[in-house]
């Protein structure tokens, strides 16, 4: 048997005192009811309200909440969403005066993250996030329980007397899984960090896809490796990174990250929690700023990406802004130096976007085959340290070695390149 959406009215404030990103407007509302049904949920109606600053009990006014009643009871909903984000008191306000169960934008997308997420580390970080938003929300949920005082105060017959309340225990309890998943998520760190030392190690570098959630970014995974993530229509498909190797040139393989897509009105604490993810963009190479061009809304949408890499610490990472969806876009096309227009669904300007990768991840890096005499065996230590050595065989003349270097090392090995001459200036041709 098929479950039943839940059927939701979704509201918004654009207030004067607000600052402009945290107002609501008809493209906000569009992204609040498509994150809706992303959850499973279904968005009935919705409305606006304008005024001067929020309203501090009710948020949207009296008037309002008494027409969002209205709605709720006309079209049978469950569900109130509001696309700002509301006080603890606010919301039991809302909750009691509705009816129905009290949302805003915070706690529907990590509803959705909860349920996105599949690896171990997704679901600490979604967990973490989760209780860091419920800690100041407990307040609001047991109003039916007074805080308890030594003197018995004015508490209810049967609450007075020592030990502490139900909401005083639950704040405990709640602050000691923060801690306990914190040192979890810290563990999680401390393998990413070998892992990275050993990709560094191994000279592998890192290519980081980044951008608006639902941008085409495991499309573009897919199109460049040739894999089958699920890529669907659908905001925050991926939450847990995936890491494909991809091969751009005859001497250089990079592993390509994909990553969870960006939104305005990120949740602060959701950022927090999905450092130990994010936090690979400061230790990519090369970051791909997928760009979805066929959206009315992108110049907006990359100005959030570009915020939140800054958040990361990641904005002095080499970036290319990919344009995605070209072939849906109508005009003249986005052109400069670290641009590339692609369509990732049908293929087109995939090869342009890998000769760029080669261009950016190059450096002078070359190619080398080299015969080291055994005195010189410790140089085949540095070349295993430094350089990505492809094929080591050990002769009776020495080292053979293929290895791809850095230039800065290969000033130190040219001299065992057999034939190697200097390449002439143009003045001594």
């Amino acid at each position: 048997m098929e479950n039943k959406k839940e059927r939701a009215v979704l509201a918004g404030l654009a207030a004067a005192s607000m600052e402009e990103h945290e107002r609501s407007s008809e493209v906000s509302m569009e992204e609040l009811a498509a994150l809706v049904e992303t959850a499973g949920g279904e968005a009935v109606c919705t409305l606006i309200q304008s005024r001067p600053a929020p309203e501090p009990r009710s948020f949207i006014g009296d008037g309002k909440v008494r027409e969002m009643k209205e709605l709720i009871e006309a079209n049978e909903c469950d569900l109130a969403v509001f696309d700002n984000e509301l006080s603890p008191s606010q919301m039991r306000v809302l909750s009691e005066e509705l009816g129905v169960k009290v949302l805003d934008r915070s706690g529907l997308i990590l509803d959705i993250f909860a349920q996105r997420a599949r690896t171990r580390e997704g679901q600490l970080q979604v967990e973490l996030a989760q209780y860091k938003y419920l800690l100041p929300r407990l307040t609001g949920m047991w109003t039916h329980l007074v805080r308890q005082t030594a003197s018995g105060g004015s508490s209810p017959i049967g609450t007075r007397g020592p030990g502490e309340t139900q909401l005083e225990t639950d704040r405990r309890h709640i602050r000691r899984k923060i801690q306990k998943l914190e040192e979890e998520l810290a563990a999680v760190r401390k393998v990413r960090g070998t892992q990275r030392r050993r990709r560094e190690k191994n000279a592998m570098p890192v290519v980081a896809l980044v951008g608006y959630t639902n941008a085409g970014k495991s499309t573009l995974l897919n199109c460049l490796t040739g894999s089958d993530i699920p890529a669907n229509d659908r905001l925050f498909d991926t939450l847990d990174t995936t890491t494909r190797r991809l091969r751009i040139d005859e001497s250089t393989e990079v592993l390509l990250s994909d990553t969870v897509g960006f939104i305005r009105k990120l949740p602060t604490h959701l950022i927090e929690a999905f450092k130990a993810t994010l936090e690979e963009l400061s230790y990519a190479d090369v970051l791909l700023h997928v760009i979805d061009l066929s959206s009315p809304e992108w110049e907006e949408q990359s100005r959030v990406v570009d915020d939140l890499i800054r958040q990361l610490g990641a904005e002095s990472t080499p970036q290319v802004r990919v344009y995605n969806k070209c072939d849906r876009y109508f005009g003249i096309l986005p052109h400069g130096e670290d641009v590339v227009c692609i369509s990732a669904r049908s293929g087109e300007g995939a090869e342009a976007l890998v000769r760029k990768l080669s261009q950016m991840l190059d450096r002078g890096r070359r190619r080398v085959h080299l015969l080291l005499p055994y005195s010189a065996g410790a140089l085949l230590d540095t070349l295993n340290r430094e350089a990505s050595v492809q094929y080591t065989e050990y002769r009776d003349d020495g080292i053979e070695v293929d290895a791809v270097v850095q230039p800065e090392l290969f000033g130190r090995v040219k001299a065992y390149i057999p034939d190697y001459a200097e390449p002439k200036e143009d003045w001594e041709e």
